[in-house]
């Protein structure tokens, strides 16, 4: 049964500048992945190919380039199921994590009927929910204190700040703020400093968050430094989650070695950008093996990349809140089941909207 597969660029469009210690993004371009049977043409499996620039390795000039070449490879060449199946094995798409995530979770989907169940679960089946932290955004005091008092309003039991761009005082005064509303029992509290920390002063930051009775940080230093982010992990006041190191790190043997070395009290899995859905079992299973914890998180995809890292997630053994709340980020998501209800991602009863095609 040959495959056809066609690729349908979307540009999203964010409600507020969203803000990291990279700087502010105001769009987002992905890329839809449409994977069918050519002799069931009405059964559609879909993927999103959602790079970050910046961050994702395949984020580069000749992304689209590489995309029109893959459709024209699946259907030029008649490929059936198992034979893509081997290209996402292949060294051919090694450094393109973001299309290897779109092309596996079309190819799931297809599989499984195109109903964009990608996986039968409780979570799929509407009768269970994924607890979830809030994100708060970087930007002024006073829109971090909106976003805050808006997540507590809502039910949130865990929010995660992104810190880094404002003045460290103001933070932690922002911190403190939080803290007199809700203690550590009552309120779990993550920060991503997306490496904004000078190495020589990151210990110092470290231990003035450590009153605030953290979960863990993420990435406190640039990815790329090793000998210090193992000196921090071996140190840290603040559990240390690592993010982007984790990026580009495609090989087992390189896995093993960069968490044996640094020892990181967590991981944080982003399929997008470690390449899919199995690369991040792979992950998983490794850090598990460590007694590393982990959690999933989004990186950014409109609702199909995140139903696809949704539906994964529930079918693991997690005990702590997921990464999984960016499906109200935009003003042009995908319609779709998922819904928040309490800090808890739920699959609901709601339909799918039609892919949107660009005018």
């Amino acid at each position: 049964m040959p495959l056809l597969l066609s690729v349908t660029p979307h540009q999203l469009q964010f409600k507020f500048d969203a803000r990291t210690s990279r700087g502010a993004m105001r769009v987002h371009q992905v890329y839809y992945f449409e994977l069918h049977d050519s002799e069931n043409p009405k059964v559609t499996g879909v993927g999103e190919c959602a790079p970050l620039p910046g961050l994702s390795i395949d984020a580069r000039p000749e992304l689209e380039a590489k995309l029109s070449q893959l459709a024209a490879a699946v259907n030029e060449q008649h490929l059936a199921v198992d034979e893509l199946q081997q290209m996402l094995k292949s060294a051919e798409l090694r450094d393109w994590p973001a299309i290897r995530f779109a092309l596996e979770t079309a190819l799931l989907d297809l599989k499984q009927g195109g109903r964009k169940i990608l996986y039968t679960s409780e979570f799929s089946q509407g009768t269970a929910g994924i607890p979830i932290n809030g994100l708060i955004w970087m930007g002024e005091k006073d829109f971090m204190q909106e976003q805050i008092r808006k997540k507590l309003a809502e039910g949130y039991t865990c929010l995660k700040l992104k810190i880094g761009s404002l003045d460290f005082a103001t933070e932690l005064d922002l911190l403190h703020q939080i803290r007199e509303v809700a203690g550590p029992e009552d309120l779990t509290i993550r920060v991503d400093a997306n490496g904004a920390f000078a190495p020589d002063e990151a210990f110092r930051k470290l231990e003035r968050l450590a009153r605030y009775n953290l979960h863990s940080i993420e990435q406190p230093i640039r990815q790329g430094q090793p000998e210090q982010m193992q000196q921090l992990c071996a140190y840290t006041p603040v559990p240390i989650a690592l993010d982007e190191e984790l990026i580009g790190v495609q090989e087992t043997a390189l896995q093993m070695e960069l968490l044996d070395f640094v020892k990181p009290q967590y991981i944080i899995l982003k399929p997008t950008l470690v390449g899919g859905l199995q690369a991040s079992a792979d992950w998983i299973r490794l850090a598990e093996e460590r007694g590393i914890d982990w959690w999933m998180t989004s990186a950014l995809e409109s609702n199909i990349g995140l139903n696809a890292i949704s539906q994964f997630t529930a079918g693991k053994d997690i005990s702590i809140p997921q990464g999984l709340g960016t499906g109200q980020l935009y003003h042009n998501n995908i319609a779709s089941p998922l819904q928040i209800r309490k800090g808890w991602l739920w699959y609901s009863n709601g339909a799918w909207g039609e892919l949107q095609k660009p005018v």
